[in-house]
């Protein structure tokens, strides 16, 4: 996939939900994956266009593990201009080898959460930007639908009372697929998940799962996620019809760090 594609995509999310006001101080979750990655792209690129200005900060909250190199994202961000902070933790140490927790997705992501909405804060940030694709959105209604017995899955725009945060997740219209080739066409620096639960998680279940029910009934994941974007799901903003449509700037051709 083209970056000019991949911004069409989040701008489309952007306009429909509005999810970017002007002034807005948006902290990119960087996780080190592909997905992150395309998102700093999409954005830093569209930042430069949008009507509506806003300004980005990447940061990565490090779990604590060993070998996870973080030089190259730095290098890609300087590249962007967009800042970037890397958070030290030990969360990662805490988790595996203090508590040896049995199901340490939960209490990880909890963690993480609350060292990156921290962080943001402290840097003047009033919405986090998650890289959640449309493949994630759809996983995530199997799982509500397979451990909790309910039709849900995450918004679009999620404000946290508690932290005056907003989340944002800017790519729901980007197939996961198009994200593999983004990477692979732009070369993105990718950073190794050194987690020892990596691609052992109910989440990586649910992936397998909808692949294979896409292989068995081609279309299948459209339509569920023609289903999660009708369904009335608490707390998803509405769908602005009058935003819809293809969007596209002639000075995209022109940015000089995203040939």
């Amino acid at each position: 996939m083209k970056l000019q594609r991949l911004m069409n995509l989040v701008r489309k999310a952007m306009d429909e939900y509005g999810l970017i006001e002007e002034g807005d101080r948006i902290a990119i979750g960087i996780s080190g994956g592909k997905d992150s990655l395309a998102l700093l792209y999409a954005l830093s690129g569209i930042q430069r266009y949008y009507p509506k200005h806003f300004e980005l900060q990447a940061i990565t909250v490090s779990l604590g593990f060993e070998n996870f190199r973080l030089e190259p994202i730095k290098a890609l961000c300087a590249d962007l201009q967009v800042p970037y902070t890397v958070v030290e933790t030990e969360i990662g140490p805490i988790i595996f080898d203090e508590r040896n927790e049995s199901n340490p997705c939960s209490l990880c992501a909890k963690m993480r959460k609350g060292a990156l909405n921290t962080r943001a804060k402290e840097l003047g940030c009033n919405k986090i930007a998650y890289a959640h694709h449309k493949d994630d959105v759809v996983e995530t209604m199997l799982l509500s639908l397979i451990y909790e017995g309910r039709f849900y899955s995450f918004s679009p725009k999620t404000y946290l009372d508690r932290m005056d945060l907003t989340v944002i997740r800017p790519m729901i219209f980007v197939e996961e697929a198009d994200v593999i080739g983004f990477r692979n066409k732009y070369q993105l620096p990718v950073a190794k998940n050194p987690c020892p639960a990596d691609g052992h998680t109910k989440r990586e279940y649910a992936g397998q799962l909808l692949r294979q029910i896409t292989r068995e009934n081609p279309g299948a994941k459209e339509r569920m996620f023609t289903a999660v974007l009708s369904g009335n799901i608490q707390g998803w903003p509405q769908r602005n019809p009058a935003r819809r449509g293809s969007h596209s700037d002639p000075s995209v051709s022109s940015l000089k760090s995203l040939k």
